[in-house]
Parts: structure tokens; sequence; C-alpha cells
């Protein structure tokens, strides 16, 4: 909050710098499976300025819209924003309530243009032409996103499954039913298929409008990365002025594992090799192996076909996120259920 309501130095010469060959305006949403690489990607376009500063991820489509409701009604717009004028997520825009409360009154309908009227306020208070968005579960929202936001790109970051689980473990955000009580790397790995998956699904129905990337690729090679993501939003993605300014994550890494970087060794690809035991790897790989191979990730160990195991996890837990996700969506008690929690600053997504 404090780098746009007291922005100096290289911040305030992000804020007020235009791109010299301004392309499209178009909004860019940064999905992927949570820790992906989701919130380093979405610090890199801040970073290269001409984008609303906005620390946060906005959990728009997948938490507030589900809590409140139809917004063509008055009071679920009251609501929704009083709730949210309360939040960091209010916090971190920079603006006060006079500057957004009468627009939304006036002319919210949807949750979508709760998003957009909030994050084109932020950037108008700003004084940028752009505006990106980084909630991952959003990659669940793809259709609704390119419905309602028809120039928008998306891209989305698809990190080794086995690193994101890692990741999700050491974070406590992997959730396994009661009798799987032991299996939070595998149900993690799980999740992570589902939703790539999906997110995949969806891109490809929406085309040129879509772009994906790996992580890998964004750590190893990040400037032929970024020039190829420049190309695909029309914004000029300088890897050095990049790290110059260093928002967030560009230069204090958002991991789970702070013990590396506080020793100098980090480095967060292929970590699963080492954190692993060969045994977990070949239980892991029974799993999602097949969708890892379908990525391009080269398998750790002898490809085999699944057991009872993997065969029970995962007739179990594909068919339980896809419920759930529809529960979520569709039923007042399914909303109560994953929206209960008004923290709205980032929280991990319910399995």
């Amino acid at each position: 909050m404090s780098e746009m309501r007291n922005a100096s130095g290289p911040v305030a010469h992000l804020m007020e710098r235009r791109a010299s060959a301004p392309g499209t305006k178009a909004p860019v949403f940064v999905l992927g499976c949570p820790r992906s690489g989701t919130t380093v990607l979405y610090h890199m376009l801040l970073s290269a300025g001409n984008f609303a500063l906005y620390r946060a991820e906005s959990n728009v489509l997948n938490l507030l819209g589900p809590k409140f409701g139809n917004l063509r009604s008055p009071q679920n717009r009251r609501r929704l924003l009083d709730a949210w004028l309360g939040s960091k997520l209010f916090q971190v825009t920079g603006l006060a309530p006079a500057d957004i409360e009468p627009k939304i009154m006036s002319e919210c309908r949807s949750a979508a243009d709760f998003l957009r009227i909030t994050m084109e306020e932020t950037a108008r208070k700003q004084g940028v032409e752009r505006w990106a968005e980084c909630t991952p579960e959003h990659l669940l929202h793809i259709p609704e996103i390119h419905r309602e936001f028809p120039e928008a790109l998306i891209i989305h970051i698809i990190r080794d499954g086995r690193d994101v689980a890692l990741s999700y473990v050491k974070q406590n955000w992997a959730y396994p039913l009661p009798w799987d009580k032991h299996e939070h790397l595998a149900v993690a790995g799980m999740y992570w298929e589902w939703i790539v998956r999906r997110g995949r699904e969806y891109g490809r129905r929406i085309g040129a409008h879509y772009r994906e990337v790996r992580f890998e690729a964004l750590v190893d090679h990040p400037r032929e990365t970024l020039a190829e993501l420049s190309d695909f939003i029309e914004h000029d993605l300088d890897y050095d002025r990049i790290q110059s300014a260093g928002i967030g994550s560009v230069s204090q890494p958002n991991t789970s594992f702070q013990g590396e970087a506080a020793r100098g060794g980090f480095h967060p690809v292929g970590r699963w090799k080492s954190k692993l035991s060969p045994q977990g790897i070949a239980d892991f790989e029974a799993l999602v192996g097949d969708f890892l191979h379908e990525l391009g990730y080269i398998l750790g160990s002898a490809q085999q076909h699944p057991g009872l195991r993997a065969r029970r996890l995962r007739g179990t837990y594909f068919p339980y996120f896809t419920l759930k996700q529809w529960l979520k969506m569709n039923t007042p008690l399914g909303r109560r259920a994953h929206t209960g929690r008004m923290e709205i600053a980032g929280s991990p997504p319910a399995k």
C-alpha cells in the first residue's frame, strides 16, 4: 500500500512512465495453478511499467462473486462493497471510498463489472493505461473472463507438478479426505493436474487470446521468454528495466523454501529431484506421470502403470474437485462453505 500512496524513486517513475511504443490497452490475466509462478510473472508486468500497481490477488470471480450473489441487486452490491472496503483488497488499491463507491453502486451488475470498475479506477488514479490481474484460481473462470472481457489476454503459467506439489505441502495447502491423511503430496499433485487440464481446455477454446508459458523457461531464459510475451500482450517487457524496478517477488522470491533463499542457493526449478526419495518420485509419477509426460517433463522413475492406490486416488479426487467447484458456483451451501472466510487477501484455494 505504501508503494502507491507514498511512491518515490523507481516505483514513482514506473507509475508516471508511458510505454515507448504503446500497443493494446487490453487487460492481462496471469493465471495458473497456485505455486506455479503467477506472482513473479505478475510482478514482472508491474515492474515493466504502465500497469496499475495492485499488489494482491483480487479474488473477485472465485470468492467475492459467489459469496455475494446477483449484483443486480442493490442490497448485494452494498454488502459486497462494505466487505471489500474493509479488506486488504481495497487498501492496496490506493483509492479512497469516494473514488469508487458511487460507480460501483450505479454501474456494477456482475462480479466482472466489479473487477473492471475497481481496476480501471486504480489505473486512472495512478495515471497508467493498463491493468493486470493474477488470482491463480481464476484459471477456472477463463470462459467467464473471455465472455466479460473479450479483449483480455490470458497468460497461463505452467510449472512442473512435482515442484508445485512440494510447495503446496510446505504451505499446508493440501487437504486430503480424512481416510487419506498421509496423502498430502498426492492430493496436491492431482489438484495440479486437474486445474491445469481445465485451464488448458478452456484456453484452447479462446484461441489467440490465450498463451501458455513455462515457469522453468521464465526462470532459466527470462529475456527470451519475456520477449515472446511482449509480442503477445503488446507491451515492452524489458528484462533490465524489470530487474531495476524489482517490484515484489522480482527482487524477493515468493518461495515456500525460505531457507534456500537465505543461504543464497535458491533455484526453484527441479527441486523435487533432491526433496523426494526415489520411491516418492515413483509413487507421485504413478499418479500424474502421464500428464507430466504430456506436458513434456522428463520423468524421474521408470514409467509404470498406475497401481491400485493410484487408481483409487484418481477415481476419488478428480470427481471430488469437480463436484466441489460445481457446488461452489451453483449452490448456496457450496458458496458458504468455500467463501465463508473474508480474509480475501490471497487465500489458497479449497481442495
